[in-house]
């Protein structure tokens, strides 16, 4: 990839010991596109103008059109913002009920603190922000409170293309669309989402990392109770070979993205999502659908398809057994038991 002044250098970018194909990037109007989606492989759009009415969203203009309500930001001493589901934690109780209660409650470590702000003062403080200041990075859906600007934006994004490979491709309903604003070196850990994803690139470079779900051993998921559902207990930046010793079979893609840049995330792949220098902030757009429906089932089945039945089997037993530190224990004792 050539760099300009305004590009990432490739060279500057971290290595890792696991070896990283490029994800394919071609013109949305290119055949290959539409056959890498029917086949769940992530590719790079470009040429679609999905967020063309956003190429506008610097920080300055957010700062003017996005309204006066509060914004949910996350800040973090570090630079990686780990989601942590609150709501995981009042199900954990609800489950356990009676058989955990004078089990000591386990504490649950929030890698970054959630709060409200005005899009004035987030701006104000990504503008002043310098090395060694907490990290910042602003997570909000749209809705039609987001600024009359913003929404007038919104409306004039090309929805006759999205909605063309939603319905080519038998995605469910749109859920919804999250805006992101982070700070250069901001980092999204390792995680996958059960949802289709379009991840639209509008100011700034982020550097995407993939994994198939055929990988979801090397990975090492929370199990899906945990507040960390969905999210990788290994660190990339600093992988711990001895606690995971299956990451040495890693194997990624990966791609810079950059203003108008659509970057096609299949349902259940990893991914590991890092904002780049040389800009000081990245503004980002996801599109998310759930999944179509499931229609015949063709055999083997396929690697997201697996991890869907594990998930679904974990649940299954957390909610049989009344305790979810219990399954973990049932099923070593069933695989030790009988493989």
């Amino acid at each position: 990839m050539s760099t300009s002044r305004n590009e990432p250098d490739q060279c500057n970018l971290r290595k890792y010991d696991f070896p990283l194909d490029d994800i394919p990037r071609l013109n949305c109007m290119d055949p290959q596109v539409d056959e890498l989606i029917k086949s769940k492989k992530p590719v790079v759009l470009t040429g679609s103008n999905l967020v063309g009415a956003a190429s506008k969203w610097d920080l300055d203009y957010l700062e003017k059109n996005m309204g006066n309500g509060d914004f949910t930001i996350f800040v973090s001493k570090g630079n990686q913002f780990k989601f942590f589901d609150e709501k995981k934690l009042a199900e954990i109780d609800s489950v356990s009920g009676a058989h955990t209660k004078n089990r000591p409650q386990k504490e649950y470590i929030r890698p970054a603190k959630s709060c409200p702000i005005k899009i004035q003062d987030f701006a104000k403080r990504v503008r002043e922000w310098k090395d060694g200041d907490e990290r910042l990075y602003l997570q909000q859906a749209l809705s039609s409170t987001s600024g009359a600007g913003v929404v007038q934006d919104f409306i004039r994004f090309r929805w006759d293309w999205v909605t063309a490979k939603q319905k080519l491709h038998n995605w469910g309903k749109l859920t919804y669309n999250l805006l992101l604003v982070g700070l250069e070196g901001n980092v999204t850990p390792c995680h996958y989402d059960e949802q289709e994803n379009l991840f639209a690139q509008i100011h700034g470079h982020k550097r995407c990392i993939l994994f198939p779900p055929e990988q979801f051993g090397c990975l090492y998921p929370h199990p899906v109770w945990h507040p960390h559902d969905r999210q990788s207990q290994v660190d990339l930046d600093n992988p711990d070979y001895d606690r995971f010793p299956k990451m040495r079979d890693l194997h990624g893609v990966q791609a810079v993205v950059g203003p108008g840049d659509v970057l096609y995330i299949p349902i259940y792949w990893w991914h590991h999502i890092e904002s780049v220098k040389p800009e000081k902030y990245t503004v980002s757009l996801n599109f998310w659908y759930k999944a179509g429906p499931v229609g015949q089932v063709e055999y083997p089945i396929k690697g997201y398809q697996k991890v869907a039945i594990m998930r679904n089997v974990e649940k299954m037993l957390a909610e049989a057994m009344q305790d979810p530190e219990e399954v973990g224990a049932l099923l070593r004792t069933m695989v030790q038991g009988r493989f």
